[in-house]
C-alpha cells in the first residue's frame, strides 16, 4: 500500500535539497495513507498532518523515533529516563492513551501497557516514513483514536538486490551496528533488516537528587516486509518485526516519585501481518483481506527480585473494500465510496504475587466512508463507523473534512470535525500491581475535535507557513486519584494554535520552524500534567561539495508543564516541571557514492531537565559512525 514520497510534499515536508527540489516544490501532490481508509492526495485532506521521511531522519541521524517526533505541530513527549525508558507521546494535549500507533498497518498500542504505545524503544534505522494525523480519528480507526494517529511506515525493498551496513559509536559506551538486505522484481519485493543497540545509560532516578548508579539499555530488533504480485490484479504482502530487550531502572519512593534500586525489566514485542489484494475493472473496484497480531511479554523484577510479568495479545481480521467512480463531465468528479469490517480481540494475563489477572475483550468495528473531490480543488469526506463491544456500551462516531485550493494564490483551507470513544484500558479497570487498584466501574471517554487552518505559499512555493486552530472537549476524562483511577466530571477543554514555517532559503539551505500554544484544562480548571503550554522548534540543514555532504543544526523547546508526585498513601501534590531547551547538530560526507560518515551531537548545552517529575535526562553526548551500502 506504501508508495514512496514524491516531490511536492513541501505542504508537510521539510523541503527537498539542492536546485531540483526548489523547481519541482509545487508539482505532483503527495499520497497519505493515515488520513483516510484509503491513500490519499495531501491537498485534499482536510486533517492537520505531518509527514516525516527517510532523508528527514538521515539529515538529523536520528536513533530514537521520539526524539524527531518533538519537532512535529502539537506533539509532546515525556521519557522516563534515558533512552529505553518508558516514552509517553501526547497529540494536541490527549493523553498518550489517546494516539493510535500504526507500524506497517499493525496496531501496536499495548494491551499490557495501558492501551498505550511506548516510544522508548522504538529505534529509527528501519523506519522509511512516518505519518501523523492530529484530531479524533476514531470513526476510521477505532478507540485509541481520539487524539490522532502516528503511522510508521518500514523501508520497502526497491529496485535491484541491496545490502546495507552501519555501525556507531559515543557517549555512555553507546553503539549501535544494523544492517539490512532489500530488492524488487516485475511479481516480487522484499526487504530485511536488523539491528543491535546498547547503552550503560543514565540514572533512572535523577543524579541532582543523589542518585548516581546507572541503568543500562540494550535491544535487539528484526523485521521483515514482503510480497509478490502474481498478476496485476492480485497481490500478497506480509510484515513481521520482532523486538527484544533488557534494561535497569529504579524503584519508586514517596515524595522524590523514584530512588536507585535494583529493579530490571525484559520485554518481548511481536508483531505481524498478512494481507491480500484483489483490483477489478482497472483499479476502480479494490478488496482487501488482512489479519493481524500484536503479542508483547513483559517481566519487571523489583528490588528484592520479585518477578511479576504482563503480557498483552491483540487479534485483528479486516476487511476492506473501495469503490472509485470519476465523472469528468460533472464538475470533475471523483467519488471514493469505502465500506470496512474489523473484528478485534484483546487479551491480558498479568501475574504477580499481589494479583493474578487474565481478561480478554471482543470488539466489531464497522465503518463507512465517502470522499468526493469537485473542480480539481475541494474535497469533501465523510466517515461514520458503529463498534459492537462485548464489556462496554455500543458507540458510533463520524468525523468530517473539507479542503480548499486557490490555486493562483497558492492558498489552501481546511477543516475538520471529529468525535471519538476511548474505552478504559485493563490496567484501569482490573489493576496490575500492589500500589494500583482497578475501578470496574470506569466509564468510557468520550470525545469531539475541530480544526480549521490556512496553508500559504510564497516564492513560487519556496517558503510554505501553515497555521491551524484547534480546540478538544473530553467529557470523562479518565485520569490518576490515589491508587486507582476515575472519571473527571463534566467536560475537560483543550484549545490552542499550531504554526509551522518551511523556506528554502537558497538552493544548499532550508530552514524550518514550528510553534504550537496549547491551554489543556480539566472540567475543574486544573492544568493538565505533562501538558506544557508552549512548544517549539527551530532547524537548518545545509549541503556542500555537490550534495556530498549535509550538515543539520536544530533547537527544541518544551515549555514549562505540571505533574505530579505521591506520598507513602499514593495521595498526589502538583509539582511544576521547569521549560527547556535542546539543541542537536549532525553531518555526514558521502566518502564514495558507497561509504559515508556520519557523526551527531546531542544536547549541545547539556541542558538539566526533568521530563517526568524525579526521572534523570540525557545530558552531552556525542556520536559516530559509517554506513556503506552496496
Amino acid at each position: 500500500m506504501h508508495k514512496s514520497s514524491i516531490p511536492g510534499t513541501i505542504h508537510l515536508l521539510l523541503l527537498a535539497s539542492g536546485p531540483a527540489a526548489a523547481q519541482e516544490v509545487s508539482l505532483l501532490p503527495a499520497l497519505v495513507v493515515t488520513a483516510s481508509r484509503i491513500e490519499t492526495p495531501l491537498a485534499s485532506v482536510g486533517s492537520s498532518v505531518t509527514v516525516i521521511d527517510r532523508e528527514q531522519l538521515d539529515q538529523r541521524r536520528t536513533r530514537a523515533v521520539s526524539d524527531i517526533l518533538r519537532e512535529a505541530p502539537g506533539l509532546a513527549i515525556n521519557r522516563s529516563g534515558g533512552l529505553g525508558a518508558s516514552t509517553q507521546l501526547r497529540i494536541r494535549g490527549a493523553e498518550a492513551n489517546h494516539t493510535l500507533v500504526l507500524i506497517d498497518g499493525i496496531e501496536v498500542n499495548d494491551v499490557a501497557f495501558g492501551s498505550e504505545f511506548d516510544f522508548g524503544q522504538l529505534l529509527a534505522e528501519d523506519v522509511e516514513r512516518i505519518e501523523i494525523v492530529r484530531g479524533a480519528q476514531s470513526a476510521l480507526w477505532g478507540s485509541d483514536a481520539i487524539g490522532g494517529v502516528v503511522n510508521i511506515i518500514t523501508r520497502k525493498g526497491e529496485g535491484p538486490p541491496r545490502a546495507r551496513l552501519a555501525g556507531e559509536a559515543g557517549t555512555r559506551e553507546t553503539y549501535q551496528a544494523s544492517g539490512g538486505l532489500s530488492g524488487s522484481g516485475e511479481q516480487y519485493h522484499y526487504a530485511l533488516s536488523v539491528n543491535r543497540f546498547g547503552t550503560a545509560g543514565i540514572s533512572a532516578a535523577d543524579k541532582r537528587d543523589g542518585n548516581g548508579e546507572e541503568d543500562s539499555f540494550r535491544n535487539t530488533s528484526g523485521s521483515l516486509r514482503a510480497g509478490i504480485n502474481p498478476t496485476e490484479f492480485v497481490s500478497f504482502d506480509v510484515v513481521g518485526r520482532i523486538e527484544t530487550a533488557r534494561g535497569q531502572t529504579d524503584g519508586f519512593a514517596p515524595v522524590a516519585n523514584v530512588v536507585d534500586d535494583r529493579s530490571r525489566y525484559a520485554y518481548m514485542r511481536r508483531y505481524g501481518r498478512a494481507q491480500g489484494m484483489l483490483k477489478l475493472f482497472d483499479d476502480m473496484w479494490e478488496h482487501r483481506l488482512g489479519a493481524a497480531i500484536a503479542d508483547t511479554d513483559h517481566s519487571f523484577y523489583d528490588d528484592s527480585g520479585a518477578l511479576s510479568t504482563n503480557d498483552g495479545r491483540k487479534k485483528k481480521l479486516d476487511y476492506q473494500t473501495t469503490l472509485h467512480l470519476d465523472m469528468p463531465g460533472f464538475a470533475r468528479a471523483s467519488h471514493a465510496l469505502t465500506f470496512a469490517a474489523e473484528r478485534e480481540r484483546e487479551e491480558i494475563a498479568s501475574i504477580s504475587a499481589f494479583s493474578s489477572v487474565v481478561r480478554s475483550a471482543v470488539n466489531y468495528g464497522y465503518v463507512g466512508e465517502y470522499r468526493v473531490t469537485l473542480f480539481d480543488d475541494l474535497a469533501l469526506s465523510g466517515a461514520l463507523r458503529f463498534d459492537d463491544n462485548d464489556i462496554f456500551e455500543n458507540a458510533t462516531t463520524y468525523r468530517l473534512t473539507a479542503s480548499y485550493r486557490v490555486t493562483d494564490w497558492g492558498t489552501r483551507f481546511k477543516a475538520s470535525h471529529g468525535t471519538g470513544v476511548k474505552n478504559p484500558t485493563m490496567f484501569e479497570l482490573f489493576g496490575f500491581t500492589s500500589t494500583f487498584n482497578g475501578n470496574p466501574n470506569l466509564r468510557p471517554e468520550k470525545a469531539r475535535t475541530y480544526d480549521a487552518g490556512i496553508e500559504q505559499q510564497l516564492l513560487g512555493g519556496r517558503l510554505v507557513a501553515d497555521v491551524t486552530g484547534f480546540a478538544s472537549r473530553i467529557q470523562d476524562l479518565i485520569t490518576g486519584a490515589g491508587a486507582t483511577s476515575i472519571n473527571v466530571e463534566g467536560i475537560s477543554r483543550i484549545e490552542g494554535v499550531e504554526t509551522s514555517l518551511r523556506w528554502q532559503a537558497l538552493d544548499w539551505l532550508r530552514l524550518g520552524a514550528s510553534y504550537t500554544f496549547m491551554d489543556p484544562e480539566d472540567a475543574n480548571g486544573r492544568w493538565l500534567v505533562r501538558r506544557p503550554k508552549h512548544i517549539g522548534s527551530v532547524n537548518a540543514t545545509a549541503t556542500f561539495d555537490g550534495g556530498r555532504g549535509t550538515f543539520f543544526l536544530g533547537a527544541k523547546y518544551n515549555g514549562p508543564s505540571k505533574d505530579l508526585t505521591f506520598d507513602a498513601m499514593f495521595n498526589t501534590t502538583r509539582v511544576k516541571l521547569d521549560g527547556y531547551w535542546l539543541v542537536d547538530a549532525a553531518a555526514s560526507y558521502a566518502i564514495t557514492e558507497h561509504v559515508e560518515l556520519f557523526g551527531r551531537l546531542e544536547n549541545l548545552f547539556n541542558e538539566h531537565y526533568q521530563e517526568v517529575f524525579g526521572y534523570g535526562s540525557l545530558g552531552f553526548g556525542a556520536f559516530a559512525g559509517l554506513r556503506i551500502r552496496l
